[in-house]
Formats: structure tokens, C-alpha cells, sequence
């Protein structure tokens, strides 16, 4: 066997207690563990956790459930269709290990950052968000949850009501609940987010945030409509609101999308909009390095409470990141993904539209990795039926912040090896239809 894989084997058996490595010696094997000691008692954390005083007026309790869907690796031999990220075979793996190769190599790699981030790494940020946005205006973060969290934390304060898209993200959903905030859902249609309805909900609940993905958006897929980008800005202006612009899948766009339309920061002088991007959907979800841009005495809040939270992004993960992106392989990643994630969408649509007739796919997205389809019923019922076929697939329910209009799953087509495991997946998928829906 390979070095690495005696390596990792004895990781793990040191992981595991079972021998004990001594560099320069080799490995020995443990000393018998002691036994356990007796298992407390923890009942008491029950009141702890619960007994909001009479001042607590946000609940403590926090709800991961509908990030869980898409994090958690499905059980052996199942097709994974829950997906959020790129599968292994589509990850830029050997273009990031060089580039963390190097990196470690870097003169003060493993030194005290920016806080606010390395300048070249914010000054790439900003030039791939356009406009007159500037490097001192980008802050890097740890991944695009954590900016959402920092920016949801900045603008709004506990129990305060924030417009969000329905359906849209959970994980910003849950990022919204466990701050104390109060989603308040506000229709998408294919030309994303309905502006009558945007102002009308400003009006109506006094939120002075507005959390959005104009781009590609989770899960429907829709692209804000050029009409309505200046529309969805003026109705923030005018209600002195911030508007979150969650940029998550740009660098996953299709070879067949044509031209991209600019981030909604790029045409915000007046800084209404906090932009977010990631590095890490065209990467790896461990390769996480992300950015928040800002204009006016917003950018300080944010600065501070990344600060206060996380201090700052590891550096040798912040010279990773310039050195992936400074390389010729990573244009030629970007075009391959391109490439590929066309072919998975137009095989998961073929074979949707020819098995499964009775799923409704409303719209069929130039960027992203899934699809989003309407069911007659019976969302929670296929969900289960599907995983007992052989196939982990994302329900509706989580996407929506009240009660959904109907039921809905979500189908990614970027986390499975290839176009051949996608038929193979609609087709268990049609042996839990005909068991749920008749």
C-alpha cells in the first residue's frame, strides 16, 4: 500500500487511542485505556438552557435542521442529490494543494494578518465585484455563512423583523433565527424578487434589512430581472434599509449563460447594499475564504464584530487564496466547472422531463447546481421514500420562512460523480414516486 494510506491508517488508530506515535521512533502500540468513568448527569442543562428570564425576549434555541439536509454526507451507496458543493472529481484539488504549497513558503505566511484582511487578497476581491468598489471597502471573511452572520448581526438588533425571499437559503434563515431576528418571507418569481411586494413589506413591518441572492438564487434559480435591479435598490433607499446581496454562485455559472449581470453592489454609491462572495462553491467547502463589502460607517460595524467573533482568517489560508486565483489553472478550473455543470443540468433536466413528467420544473437555471421542482404532494413522504431507493434529496419545507404555497424538493446535479450516477438517481427517484404519489 501507498505511504499516504499508512499514514492516514495510523492517523486514524492514533485518533482512535490504539497506538501512540513518537517521531524519529515509529509507532507503539497504546497502553490498555482505563475504564470509563460513570456518565454524569446533565438533566439539569434542560432549565439552564431554557429558563429565559422575564427580560429575554428572543428565543436561545437554535435550529440547524435545514443546513444539516445539504452538510451531511448521505449513507453509503447513496446517490447524493442534497448536495451543496462540488464533488471531488469537479474540486480543484491539486491546484489548491500547490497553492497552499507555496504559500506556506511565503516570507510572514505564518504571521498576524490584516484584521481586515491581506490588501492583495481585498484588492482581488474588489476588482472581481466592479464599480467603484475599493479594496478598503472588502473585508475577508471565513466563508459565506460567517459573512452573513456578521452582516445580519451589524444591521439589524435582536427581535428586529429582516425581509428575506421566498423561498430562499436556510442557512440564512437559521443565521437569521438564532440572532433573534424575525424572517418575514417576500415572493420570488421567475424575475427573482416581486418589488410591489418588496415595498408593501417595508411598509408594513418597518425592517430596515433586506437579505437577497439576485443571482441564480436558492433554490429557485431565478436571475434578478434588469428592471428590477434600480427598483429593488430605490425602495431600500427610501426606506432607509440595507440590502444583503448574497453573491454565493457567480464563479459556478454555465458555459451557456451568456453575459453575467454586474453584483448589485457594483451600481450602489450610496451604500445600500452589503455584497457577499465566497471562494468556496467553486472550490472545496473546506477551502473557506470569503469577503463582505461595504461603504460608509457600516464597514467599521462589521469590521468590529468580525473582530470581536473570529478575529481574523487564518493567513496561510488567505496566501492560498492568492495564489489559486493568481495561477493559469484557475481560469481553466472555472471554464471546466463551467462545462461540466452544463452537462449534469441538461442530463438531471433530459431525464427529469422523460421519467418524471408529473414534476413540475418551472425553471431551468444558466448557473448554480440544482434544480427546483414542484411536487403535486407528499414532499415529506418522497423525501423518505427516496432515501429508502437509494437517493438523498433536499425538501422544500426549510426553504421557506412561513407556510409554503405548495410542496417543493430541491435536486442538486453537482455532487454526484457524473452524468451516469444522475439517470441512475431519477430512476431510483421514480421507484419512490410511484410508492408515494400513485
Amino acid at each position: 500500500m501507498s505511504p499516504v494510506t499508512v499514514s492516514r491508517a495510523l492517523a486514524q488508530l492514533a485518533a482512535d487511542g490504539l497506538v501512540v506515535t513518537r517521531p524519529g521512533a515509529g509507532a507503539f502500540r497504546a497502553r490498555p485505556r482505563t475504564p470509563a468513568a460513570a456518565a454524569g448527569d446533565t438533566s439539569w442543562q434542560e432549565v439552564a438552557l431554557s429558563a429565559d428570564g422575564a427580560a429575554d425576549l428572543v428565543p436561545r434555541s437554535v435550529d440547524a435542521s435545514g443546513v444539516l439536509v445539504s452538510l451531511a454526507a448521505p449513507p453509503p451507496g447513496v446517490i447524493e442529490f442534497n448536495g451543496g458543493y462540488l464533488h471531488p472529481s469537479l474540486q480543484p484539488e491539486r491546484a489548491m494543494a500547490a497553492a497552499l504549497s507555496r504559500a506556506g513558503r511565503r516570507p510572514g505566511a505564518w504571521g498576524r494578518p490584516p484584521m481586515e484582511g491581506l490588501p492583495e487578497l481585498r484588492e482581488w476581491f474588489a476588482r472581481s465585484i466592479g464599480g467603484a468598489v475599493t479594496a478598503a471597502e472588502v473585508l475577508v471573511t471565513a466563508g459565506g455563512q460567517s459573512a452573513l452572520a456578521t452582516a445580519l448581526r451589524a444591521l439589524a438588533p435582536p427581535g428586529a423583523p429582516v425581509l428575506v425571499e421566498s423561498p430562499t437559503y436556510p442557512g440564512m434563515l437559521a443565521i437569521a433565527r438564532a440572532a433573534g431576528l424575525r424572517p418575514v418571507p417576500v415572493p420570488v418569481d421567475a424575475d427573482g424578487v416581486r418589488p410591489a411586494l418588496l415595498a408593501d413589506a417595508f411598509r408594513a413591518t418597518g425592517a430596515r434589512v433586506f437579505v437577497c441572492q439576485p443571482l441564480f438564487q436558492n433554490p429557485t434559480g431565478a436571475v434578478l430581472a434588469p428592471e428590477r435591479r434600480a427598483e429593488v435598490l430605490r425602495i431600500a433607499r427610501e426606506a432607509g434599509a440595507f440590502v444583503v446581496e448574497d453573491d454565493f454562485v457567480r464563479r459556478l455559472v454555465h458555459e451557456d449563460a451568456g453575459p453575467l449581470p454586474r453584483p448589485l453592489a457594483a451600481d450602489d454609491p450610496d451604500g445600500v447594499v452589503v455584497h457577499v462572495c465566497s471562494l468556496t462553491k467553486a472550490t472545496s467547502p473546506s477551502f473557506r475564504v470569503s469577503a463582505l463589502a461595504a461603504r460608509g460607517p457600516v464597514l467599521e460595524r462589521l469590521r468590529a464584530i468580525q473582530v470581536v467573533d473570529t478575529f481574523f482568517v487564518p493567513r496561510p489560508l488567505q496566501e492560498a487564496a492568492l495564489e489559486l486565483v493568481g495561477s493559469p489553472a484557475w481560469p481553466r478550473h472555472l471554464r471546466t466547472i463551467s462545462a461540466e455543470l452544463r452537462a449534469r443540468r441538461d442530463a438531471m433536466t433530459a431525464a427529469l422531463r422523460l421519467t418524471l413528467p408529473e414534476l413540475a420544473l418551472p425553471h431551468v437555471p444558466a448557473g448554480g447546481y440544482h434544480l427546483w421542482l414542484r411536487l403535486p404532494a407528499g414532499e415529506s413522504a418522497l423525501t423518505a421514500a427516496a432515501l429508502r431507493a437509494g437517493v438523498a434529496l433536499t425538501p422544500g419545507r426549510p426553504y421557506f420562512s412561513a407556510e409554503p404555497p405548495a410542496a417543493h424538493i430541491r435536486l442538486s446535479f453537482a455532487a454526484v460523480a457524473g452524468t451516469e450516477e444522475i439517470a441512475e438517481g431519477v430512476r431510483r427517484l421514480r421507484t419512490a414516486c410511484d410508492e408515494v404519489l400513485g
